[in-house]
């Protein structure tokens, strides 16, 4: 199975695209299978109605989170092979404003999420997975959960309502979806006086190639001033005693990061390790690309060894980033909510610069954003041109750091 799990930015309430954000449904999906005025007034695709399912998922869950998600809901829904399963002739309805399931006999409406509302779309197959966020009342929510009491907003956990159809059309369907996203953007473009044409791949392509990489890891890791072996002591049964996190999406070489080590342990006590370095390897195992928990599994496995040997680059805990913009035309191709970056272009301005998924923002042109608004931050992004600096941080360790959360050693 290869789930294709398109990531769609959030959206304001009353807006179609957080302005800073050109996504890559702009430049990758449309044009796409249908004719942007048939997406305006909406297309029709027979499919097979499998069943609902309910999800509690953080805010911005990791993009193997999503995927494992989309899979979850399917094995939810689907009745194992040999079994019947129960299903059900709808039509369903896509357009710029919407998203509606009807059943293809009455005609009677079953689902009618607004677009804006589809977080996530998964073909697997001739599977098509619909992630829809549940609508939340202003006064407390019952629809968002908070795992510990006065837990931090990426800790707090929200419904998810996941709708699986099957369809010999799935992949058309997925792609007729995401360029309904890309049309209604294109719409809000000519609704604000800006010719879309302006934002072409071609110009965008222009602006890109004139740009060289900056703070590229490549370059910082493949200094052999950067890369060291160490080698650590420990006690049998002794945790190594750290907590690490992911890099980010964005990152050339994605890997851990060592976000905090435990007073008097094995890292701590040898002197040889920084907060900010990443792990390339322990044991000569290669940590390089694998799931933050399968790392974590790597480490936790330690505990009966007496020497660990690491290969780690060091990196200040701090990612200076420099997104260089000729002209307000040209989004920054990322997206943000309340001070984290949730979304990236990939081959954008923003990741020659240095952004990467999953980053806090920390500060922009040299003023700390740390307790600004999301409002103050999006404006702040989208009014600035030409050469835009930011520091940023993994937004887990920029939690343990500021005492948010308290660290679970390994």
């Amino acid at each position: 199975i290869n789930p294709r799990v398109p990531v769609l930015p959030p959206w304001p309430h009353k807006l179609p695209f957080t302005p800073l954000c050109l996504t890559h449904w702009l430049l990758d999906v449309f044009p796409g299978p249908c004719e942007p005025e048939d997406l305006i007034d909406g297309i029709i695709f027979a499919a097979n109605y499998l069943g609902s399912t309910q999800l509690l998922s953080e805010r911005n869950p990791s993009k193997n989170i999503r995927m494992m998600q989309a899979q979850e809901a399917v094995s939810r829904v689907k009745s194992p092979d040999g079994d019947t399963q129960t299903l059900t002739e709808v039509d369903l309805f896509i357009s710029t404003q919407r998203i509606k399931v009807l059943n293809a006999d009455t005609q009677e409406t079953m689902m009618d999420n607004a677009l804006r509302t589809i977080s996530y779309i998964a073909d697997i197959g001739n599977i098509v997975v619909l992630m829809a966020r549940r609508r939340m009342p202003r006064s407390a929510s019952q629809d968002c959960i908070e795992t510990t009491p006065g837990a931090p907003e990426a800790k707090k956990q929200y419904k998810m309502i996941c709708h699986v159809f099957e369809s010999e059309d799935a992949q058309l369907i997925a792609q007729s979806i995401g360029q309904a996203f890309s049309v209604a953007y294109q719409e809000f473009l000519r609704a604000n006086g800006i010719n879309p044409e302006d934002l072409s791949q071609k110009e965008y392509s222009d602006i890109i190639n004139t740009q060289e990489m900056y703070n590229d890891d490549l370059i910082h890791f493949s200094n052999s001033e950067n890369c060291k072996e160490l080698h650590l002591e420990k006690q049998k049964g002794e945790i190594l005693g750290v907590v690490i996190v992911e890099s980010g999406w964005g990152s050339i070489l994605p890997t851990v990061i060592l976000a905090n080590m435990m007073n008097g342990g094995p890292a701590a006590r040898s002197g040889k390790l920084s907060i900010g370095d990443q792990i390339m390897s322990i044991n000569n195992t290669s940590l390089v690309g694998l799931p933050l928990a399968t790392c974590q599994g790597i480490i936790k496995g330690l505990k009966n060894q007496v020497q660990v040997k690491l290969n780690i680059v060091s990196c200040p805990p701090v990612t200076t980033v420099l997104i260089k913009r000729p002209d307000l035309k040209y989004q920054l191709g990322f997206s943000v909510q309340n001070g984290i970056i949730c979304s990236l272009m990939r081959g954008g301005i923003a990741e020659r610069g240095g952004v990467r998924v999953g980053h806090r923002i920390i500060e922009i042109n040299g003023q700390s954003v740390v307790a600004t608004a999301h409002e103050k931050i999006v404006q702040a992004l989208s009014n600035s041109v030409g050469e835009i600096h930011m520091k940023t941080m993994p937004a887990a360790m920029f939690r343990l750091l500021t005492g948010q959360e308290t660290p679970m050693y390994i």
